[in-house]
């Protein structure tokens, strides 16, 4: 279960579902058992310049070594950079979790 952390200057003109919803779909296109990715959008009136971070948090799997994590950030890039119509910053960071970490449905 991936999670996104977008966050962006608020004078980016920017669907943030939409970017959130084609993140999914990108991680879902290289890793179909990585499960929902879930996903959170943080606009920020007080920045310096025109920016957009993403951040994607993902379990360590023995299939997700170097190459498949430079085609993720490749990926992720082209289609976040096919959503953004202006101009600014653009970082994107992808970061794998350890053994000390669970992800699970919470089911009361």
């Amino acid at each position: 279960m991936p999670h996104a952390e977008l966050k962006y200057s608020a004078d980016l003109d920017l669907d943030a579902n939409a970017v959130l919803r084609e993140i999914e779909a990108v991680i879902q296109r290289r890793d179909a058992g990585a499960g929902a990715c879930k996903g959170r959008a943080y606009p920020t009136d007080r920045f310096n310049h025109t920016h957009c971070l993403l951040t994607v948090s993902m379990l360590t799997k023995p299939h997700r070594d170097e190459a498949w994590t430079a085609e993720l950030l490749a990926e992720l890039k082209a289609a976040l950079g096919a959503l953004l119509e202006q101009r600014c910053y653009l970082s994107i960071g992808i970061e794998f979790t350890g053994s000390s970490y669970i992800t699970a449905e919470h089911l009361p």
